[in-house]
């Protein structure tokens, strides 16, 4: 959610670095093998962002990750973005120097660092005053964050932190913790900083899937459970924490497995419905939706490819596999 109230739409995940899957430099053309593992990785890895989108609507999924259309810039998710690489950055910082003050002052300087790398993002704004007024935004989310934790008693063994885990399907789980946390006793913490505000109880298990497919691809590559899983909302200053178990993320691992069939099967039969809800308003593909009267691209050759380990279309088992499955339903 937006600090506004309004829902988001997870944004689309950044393309991956101009090298092949073979290790070439973006300016060798890759050859027919190379670009084949590349697209089997693509089709064997899940993200939450992107499990959040096929729960939320295959299409959208399909729209991102198959077809992978581009999306304009919003303001709000351009702040999501510029609030993270303050926070990241500020514990670049000596202890002392982690302050409210020190933190805005990081504000103009990290925009200008991320128009430099996505000059799209400096038409956002009609005017100057507009501008202004979405750092002030951003600011005022900062000065939330203080009220809920101070960094200066903090020493974060990981920002950012890119992992990876196989899961024994073979299917690769991926994602970006903010940041990582280790007592001195060995027990970890993960913080996800949301710049939305908190969701009623009712859909709060949702807003935890993220943190628990995080815990989860931690524990299969590092072999340790996180103690504790920490959402900060810095919409409106809330903290919803989580002791997950084996239990919690052994049950996770099944439904992100239940949920990776359900994405292979409708990649399999092109079936990839939409599921109109709440969010459609703010969808960027929302012309191109059958559910308002728009028609989707044709489906690139590469998603017609079955993916490793599943059944094949031809073989009868896919039908007896079961529908798609969305949502809650997984």
């Amino acid at each position: 959610m937006a600090d506004d109230g309004v829902p988001l739409l997870a944004p689309p995940e950044p393309r991956p670095p101009a090298e092949d899957a073979a290790g070439k430099d973006a300016g060798a053309a890759p050859d027919g093998a190379a670009q084949e593992d590349a697209a089997a990785e693509r089709r064997r890895s899940l993200s939450p962002s992107r499990a959040g989108d096929f729960m939320t609507c295959p299409l959208l999924y399909r729209f991102r990750v198959i077809d992978r259309l581009p999306e304009p810039p919003s303001p709000a998710a351009a702040r999501g973005t510029l609030v993270h690489a303050v926070l990241e950055h500020l514990f670049d910082r000596p202890a002392r120097e982690r302050t409210p003050e020190v933190a805005r002052s990081l504000l103009d300087p990290e925009w200008d660092r991320l128009v430099t790398g996505a000059p799209e993002l400096g038409s956002l704004f009609a005017a100057e005053t507009d501008r202004a007024a979405w750092l002030q935004e951003a600011g005022d989310m900062l000065n939330r964050y203080f009220t809920l934790e101070d960094p200066r008693r903090l020493e974060p063994a990981h920002r950012e932190l890119c992992v990876e885990a196989e899961l024994a399907s073979g299917l690769r789980l991926r994602g970006y913790i903010d940041r990582l946390d280790v007592a001195p006793g060995g027990a970890t913490r993960i913080v996800d900083y949301k710049t939305g505000k908190a969701p009623p109880a009712e859909f709060e298990a949702r807003a935890l899937f993220q943190m628990k497919f995080y815990a989860l691809a931690l524990w299969r590559a590092e072999g340790r459970l996180p103690r504790l899983l920490q959402l900060m909302y810095l919409g409106n200053g809330e903290i919803v924490r989580y002791e997950p178990d084996e239990a919690d993320l052994q049950a996770t691992e099944r439904k992100i497995e239940a949920l990776w069939q359900a994405i292979e099967r409708a990649r399999l039969s092109g079936d990839w419905r939409p599921r109109p809800g709440r969010l459609c308003d703010w969808c960027a593909h929302k012309a191109l939706c059958p559910a308002f009267g728009g028609t989707p691209p044709e489906l690139p050759a590469e998603a017609l490819l079955p993916g490793e380990g599943l059944p094949s279309a031809a073989s009868g088992e896919l039908a007896a596999a079961g529908p798609v499955l969305v949502g809650d339903d997984l």
